[in-house]
Order: structure tokens, then C-alpha cells, then sequence
């Protein structure tokens, strides 16, 4: 890795080990920086305080949405492996509702 620095100060572990974590979710990486952005646009327009509340507000809540759904993708997918190991018969597929709807009338194509 090279020797990244901020400002001629070098990177402390824990802010390496930030970024690292930060690269596999490139969801969340575009919401922390959208927020950098809103915190630091000095040369935008210039925005009321009630304003910029709404903007952060709407901005968290878009950063808590992408880490519940980064969450419920990862928990989904251990759980899988988990029923997967547990029992070799146990498979994963999508609903077909042609499928439902052959079944339900008894006429199928």
C-alpha cells in the first residue's frame, strides 16, 4: 500500500482500516461523500441553516436506507448458506407467478 497522507499527515490505522471497509461498500462510500459535500460547499449557493438541516436529514436517512439494505443482503445470504449447509436439498429460487397462475385455474400453456 502506498503512504497515503491527508494534508502531509499520514493515515492512522484505524483510518486505513476506514477506507478499506468504505471500498466494499461503494453504496455507502457515495453517501459519506454526498454528505463531505454538503458540510463543505462553501462556494455554492448560500443556504439557510433550516435548509441545510433538511438536506443532511434527507441524506442520513438515505445512508441509514443503503446500510439496512447492504445488511439485509448480507444477513439473506448467510442465512442461505447456513439452510444450505445444514440440509444439500435446500434450494433458492424466485416466485413464478405464471407458474401460481397455471396451478390456481388448472389451465397451463
Amino acid at each position: 500500500m502506498k503512504n497515503e497522507t491527508t494534508g502531509g499527515q499520514e493515515f492512522n490505522p484505524g483510518e486505513k482500516q476506514f477506507i478499506q471497509r468504505l471500498r466494499q461498500h461503494p453504496k455507502l462510500w457515495a453517501r459519506f461523500q454526498s454528505i463531505l459535500e454538503l458540510t463543505g460547499n462553501a462556494d455554492g449557493p448560500l443556504k439557510t441553516a433550516d435548509e441545510m438541516e433538511a438536506l443532511l436529514i434527507e441524506e442520513l436517512r438515505a445512508l441509514g436506507s443503503t446500510s439496512m439494505n447492504d445488511f439485509a443482503t448480507q444477513a439473506e445470504a448467510r442465512v442461505a448458506d447456513e439452510l444450505k449447509g445444514q440440509d444439500a436439498t435446500v434450494r433458492s429460487r424466485k416466485k413464478n407467478a405464471d407458474v401460481v397462475v397455471c396451478l390456481r385455474v388448472g389451465k397451463c400453456a
